[in-house]
């Protein structure tokens, strides 16, 4: 799932000294694609500030009987932010940000893109609540753009409606990039069509079922991808995915 996002909390969660590094991995059902995709996903904090990544595979080639044998692509992302300066109450909540992506799927790519820019934290007092805004440089290979840049939202909720083990978090991203359209809304071909902007945003649900007898390791949940001229599919597009996800 295109950057789950999930960052956690991203950026300057180096600030909360009990935070401990996190490997994950989320199975998903996509009801729209009819296909499995497996994340692979770490977040891990140092003195320097801290590290992302996630691995995508959608597991959807299929044999003339229609049965999956094989991914049909990958997506990888890597995040770096960088923080010094956490003892400086004015200037704590500011990171550097430093990201690549880039994939490959059946017939296509996604071009490498480098970011980089400026990630600002907000949080509530016991840091169950957290906001990361980020504004960002983004250079994709071969690809044009009017405004080079890409402005990301990352949030997360812990225990909402007070309920223990229920968290709400994801993404939103919006940047600039010029891509042809393929695809109308239904994903049926089309004339191509010129589009100049691409939104995409992955809200996830997830509850810790596993500590109901004591495995806290397991979660279920899902997310609902929501887009808008994301990749060669015009308009506004949802695709929701049912999930199980394994804190290591």
């Amino acid at each position: 799932m295109k950057k789950s996002f999930l960052m956690l909390a991203a950026a300057t969660l180096l600030l909360v000294s009990g935070l401990k590094a996190q490997t994950n991995l989320q199975v998903f059902y996509d009801f729209s694609r009819e296909h499995v995709t497996t994340t692979l996903e770490g977040f891990y904090n140092d003195n320097w500030g801290n590290t992302f990544f996630f691995i995508d595979y959608d597991y959807n080639t299929r044999d003339a009987d229609d049965k999956v044998y094989a991914p049909n692509g990958t997506y990888f992302e890597i995040a770096r932010c960088l923080n010094f300066w956490q003892d400086n109450e004015s200037l704590s909540p500011f990171s550097l940000h430093l990201e690549y992506n880039g994939g490959v799927y059946t017939g296509y790519t996604i071009n490498s893109a480098f970011l980089g820019g400026v990630d600002y934290f907000l949080h509530n007092g016991d840091f169950s609540n957290t906001l990361n805004l980020k504004v960002l440089y983004k250079n994709i290979a071969h690809t044009s753009s009017d405004v080079p840049m890409q402005l990301t939202a990352v949030w997360g909720m812990q225990d909402i409606f007070g309920v223990a083990g229920l968290r709400f978090s994801g993404f939103a991203d919006f940047w600039w990039e010029d891509h042809t359209l393929l695809f109308d809304n239904s994903e049926d071909p089309m004339v191509p069509e010129d589009s100049k902007v691409v939104f995409i945003s992955e809200p996830q649900l997830w509850y810790n079922v596993g500590q109901h007898f004591d495995c806290p390791n397991l979660n279920v949940g899902g997310e609902v991808e929501l887009s808008y001229d994301f990749g060669t599919v015009q308009g506004f597009k949802v695709r929701p995915c049912l999930g199980v996800k394994w804190n290591f």
